[in-house]
């Protein structure tokens, strides 16, 4: 496959990628009202895990549980479940595309950590993204407006917890194996969720709700092999623009099944964090081709 397909091949597992994402959530918000939110989390990551597991370990063998990171590995695996768990209480209180656009300002937030923490210049366009994506979510959450709440807030710990959490990644991923990495998020996520189980479990009052969770865990298991193999195929420059099909698919499913349509502020703001977020991920896919032709060109004789 030559580099233009293999491209074209990660996008387009990519949209599916968050088209998944998206059914996650809207399912997710559905399930929330008739089931507790740690046992939907618990079946959320026991059928990624065990399904994760039954497609590698034949393929792989015992090997791919191998790793050179297990403390890492493990905290990776804890921050993503701390970011589910916010996720999954947002989505109970708030519109699926309301959330969605706030958990989309997570790179943003990496640009600003790594100019404060990590001492790294940052132009002043980038800061200017930054701010407009701050103020995008200032839009959709309204401090101090009649229909705020505290549950606005909990997409931020989602933000905070995403944010270490894809700050890790980036560097396991220079000497991790994806799938090792993926095997050890599901079950870290399971264990931990278990401790918590015999105090949360209740008996479902119907079999259509064991579907719903069924559809749950396997859109979030699917989701996340597409972006595995998304990212085996293109660099993360190129697909990070069109991981902000989310939130059109996220709207989308919040019309289709609970019949919402985000105000005209809300929708501003939605548009501001995708715009800023889009903008940001040009700046980076631009960059990294620039740096690329710096280092291939050829030394002057």
């Amino acid at each position: 496959m030559n580099r233009a397909s293999s491209a074209l091949t990660g996008i387009a597992l990519v949209v599916a990628a968050v088209a998944c994402f998206a059914l996650l959530d809207t399912t997710t918000k559905f399930v929330s009202a008739s089931v507790p939110i740690l046992m939907a989390l618990w079946f959320r990551y026991f059928f990624q895990a065990v399904a994760t597991t039954v497609v590698v370990l034949p393929l792989r063998g015992l090997s791919v549980l191998r790793t050179a990171h297990p403390r890492f590995q493990c905290l990776r695996g804890l921050l993503l479940m701390m970011s589910s768990l916010f996720a999954f209480l947002s989505l109970k209180y708030m519109p699926v595309a309301e959330f969605t656009a706030i958990g989309a300002i997570v790179p943003l937030v990496i640009t600003l950590l790594a100019a404060t923490a990590l001492g790294e210049k940052v132009s002043p366009l980038r800061w200017s993204l930054v701010i407009g994506g701050f103020v995008g979510t200032l839009t959709i959450i309204r401090p101090g407006g009649e229909n705020f709440t505290w549950a606005l807030l909990l997409p931020l710990g989602l933000v905070v917890t995403n944010t270490g959490f894809q700050v890790l990644t980036s560097k396991l991923a220079r000497t991790e194996d994806p799938i090792t990495m993926h095997l050890y998020t599901g079950w870290v996520g399971t264990l931990v969720v278990s401790t918590a189980l015999p105090f949360v479990w209740v008996s479902l009052p119907s079999w259509s709700l064991w579907g719903w969770l069924v559809l749950m865990g396997a859109a979030a298991t699917v989701g996340h092999f597409m972006l595995i193999l998304a990212y085996m195929r293109a660099p993360a420059a190129t697909l990070t623009p069109y991981l902000y099909a989310q939130i059109a698919f996220a709207m989308l499913g919040g019309w289709i099944a609970f019949s919402h349509v985000p105000d005209r502020w809300s929708l501003a703001g939605i548009m501001l964090i995708a715009l800023c977020g889009a903008a940001g991920a040009w700046l980076t896919a631009r960059e990294s081709r620039a740096l690329t032709q710096f280092n291939v060109r050829p030394a002057e004789s």
